[in-house]
C-alpha cells in the first residue's frame, strides 16, 4: 500500500499555480500551503473544500516567509524563530480546517525548510517541536536518513516516510540537488518506473543500482510542476499495474 500525495493551494491572490482540481482526482493525500511561501486565508479555504469533496486527506504544509523565492531560498533563522513560524502556519490551517468541517492529520514541510530540516538538528527539532506543540496526533512527513524523522520519534510523533517521484537519488540515498542536472526526472514513465522500483525493493535504488533498504508510505508528486497530471496518472497506471493499491496517508497507521 501507498500514498499519492501533492502540495496544493500554492496560489496567491489571483495568481494561480498549479492545476489542484484535476490532481485532487489522482491523489490520496494533499499539504496545503499555509500562507508564507504561498497560499493565502481564500486559497487555503478553497483548496480545503476542493479536498474535502475528493474525499483526499489534508495535511498542512509549512515554509519559510519567502513568497519571492516558493519557499526554495535556504534563511538562516534562529531556531526558535523557527519553531514559532511553523507552530503558526500549522495553526492556521487547523483552525481554517475546522471552520469547514475538516481535519487536519499530517504536516509536510515544503521547500528549503524541508531540506534543511533534514540534516540541522536545530532547524529539525523546532520542525517537530512545533507540530508536537499543536497537535501530537499529527503525523510528520520526511524523507529516509531526515533528522526530522529522528527527533519527531524521539518526542514520541508518527513519521511517514516518502519519496519524490521526479527527483533522483545520489549514492548516499539523499536527494541529488535541484541545482544538479542530475537531479530533476523530466519524463512521466521515468519517473513510474522509479516509483515501481523503490516500491518493489523496499527502499531507495540508486544510479548503480544499489539498493538502500527504506521505508516508503507516500509518494510526492509536486503540485507546482507543469506536467504534474502527466506525472500523477503515469504513476497512479504503474502502481494499479504493479497490483499495488493507494489509501490516504493515515491510514497506514490505523
Amino acid at each position: 500500500m501507498v500514498t499519492l500525495n501533492a502540495d496544493i493551494g500554492e496560489g496567491y491572490g489571483r495568481f494561480n499555480i498549479g492545476m489542484d482540481a484535476e490532481l485532487l482526482k489522482l491523489i490520496n493525500s494533499c499539504n496545503i500551503a499555509c500562507g508564507m511561501h504561498a497560499g493565502d486565508p481564500t486559497v487555503m479555504h478553497n483548496a480545503l473544500k476542493a479536498a474535502i469533496r475528493n474525499n483526499v486527506s489534508i495535511g498542512a504544509h509549512p515554509g519559510f516567509n519567502d513568497l519571492w523565492g516558493f519557499g526554495r531560498r535556504a534563511i538562516i533563522m534562529d531556531s526558535n524563530d523557527v519553531h514559532h513560524m511553523v507552530a503558526y502556519q500549522i495553526a492556521a490551517l487547523t483552525g481554517m480546517a475546522r471552520a469547514v468541517g475538516a481535519r487536519v492529520s499530517h504536516v509536510k514541510p515544503h521547500g528549503a525548510l524541508y531540506t534543511m530540516a533534514h540534516v540541522r538538528e536545530d532547524y529539525a527539532t523546532a520542525v517537530a517541536l512545533a507540530v508536537r506543540d499543536i497537535d501530537d496526533r499529527l503525523l510528520l512527513v520526511t524523507g529516509h536518513g531526515s533528522l526530522v524523522a529522528d527527533v519527531a520519534t524521539a518526542l514520541g510523533l508518527r513519521v511517514a516516510y516518502e519519496m519524490c517521484a521526479d527527483r533522483r537519488y545520489a549514492e548516499n540515498g539523499q536527494l541529488i540537488s535541484r541545482q544538479s542536472p542530475e537531479g530533476i526526472i523530466a519524463d512521466p514513465t521515468e519517473a513510474a518506473r522509479q516509483v515501481i522500483s523503490f516500491l518493489q525493493n523496499k527502499g531507495i535504488v540508486t544510479a548503480s543500482g544499489r539498493v538502500i533498504p527504506a521505508n516508503i508510505h507516500t509518494i510526492c508528486i509536486h503540485g507546482d510542476h507543469p506536467d504534474c497530471i502527466a506525472f500523477a496518472t503515469e504513476i497512479r497506471n504503474a502502481l494499479t499495474g504493479a497490483g499495488i493499491r493507494m489509501k490516504s496517508l493515515p491510514s497506514h497507521f490505523h
